[in-house]
């Protein structure tokens, strides 16, 4: 075993998928970094050919909707051999369940965990024909652990986490491997209106043990880690980037003695 080696992800094709922006953009830059080639994939052209073009010429761009079943599956059908698949794309609808409305509520669905599904099976099929592959979807804490106006996130990242184990089970004995990220407090586009309130803000950092949110960057190593031969032996597990959030129940700072 070579060691020294064991990130690198040499001759390898990656889609991102949410390549345009935040933890998507982070992923691919770090991808290519170690060596691979890698499609950005993101509804927004503009932004997917933005990150293609912090990364250079081992990336490109095109512009995909992950609701729309046809595209996906013409471009997984187009774009050659992939290697790696990266599934950042996501929304939330910050609401009590009592007044969200059923569209919003199905937005969510849809977005999150409907076209996991879709993406698996888009992509899935090839990897598990030729034999290898690894599929990468980022769920969420809120998986585990959840807070009023997050129940419907929170069930999509749940149902996503079980989607991605059973997958992890029906193409483990092709030799493919799916895993979930679930990352804690991240300062991405998603996350603006919380960082637009202060007090919020700074109650999601002192909730974690490093008392601090996440940069998207900080995300792009579980990315990696999960992509190359380093987790060769690593499926259907969920990998906590979560700053302890999990880990922690409360804080207590001790009087001065």
């Amino acid at each position: 075993m070579d060691y020294s080696s064991l990130f690198r992800l040499d001759g390898k094709t990656a889609v991102v998928l949410g390549g345009g922006s935040g933890i998507g953009r982070e992923s691919a830059r770090a991808l290519a970094a170690h060596g691979a080639k890698v499609v950005c994939a993101d509804y927004n052209q503009v932004t997917a050919r933005e990150t293609a073009e912090l990364i250079g010429p081992a990336a490109s761009a095109v512009q995909l909707d992950v609701l729309d079943s046809d595209a996906l599956a013409k471009a997984a059908a187009s774009l050659g051999q992939i290697d790696i698949v990266v599934l950042t794309a996501a929304v939330n609808v910050r609401k009590r369940l009592l007044d969200y409305t059923r569209a919003e509520f199905d937005r969510v669905i849809a977005l999150n965990l409907t076209a996991t599904f879709e993406v698996v099976r888009a992509f899935g099929g090839a990897m598990v024909e030729r034999g290898s592959g690894s599929i990468i979807a980022f769920s969420s804490i809120r998986a585990v652990t959840v807070e009023p106006g997050q129940g419907a996130y929170a069930a999509t990242k749940a149902g996503m986490v079980q989607l991605l184990r059973t997958a992890a089970a029906e193409f483990g004995p092709a030799g493919v491997r799916v895993n979930a990220i679930a990352p804690g407090v991240v300062e991405t586009p998603l996350t603006q209106q919380i960082k637009n309130s202060p007090e919020w803000y700074q109650a999601y950092a002192d909730k974690n043990a490093l008392g601090r949110w996440a940069k998207p960057q900080e995300l792009a190593g579980a990315v990696v880690y999960l992509a190359s031969e380093a987790a060769s032996y690593v499926t259907g597990a969920v990998l906590s980037v979560d700053g302890g959030w999990t880990a922690v129940d409360g804080r207590f700072d001790p009087p001065a003695s």
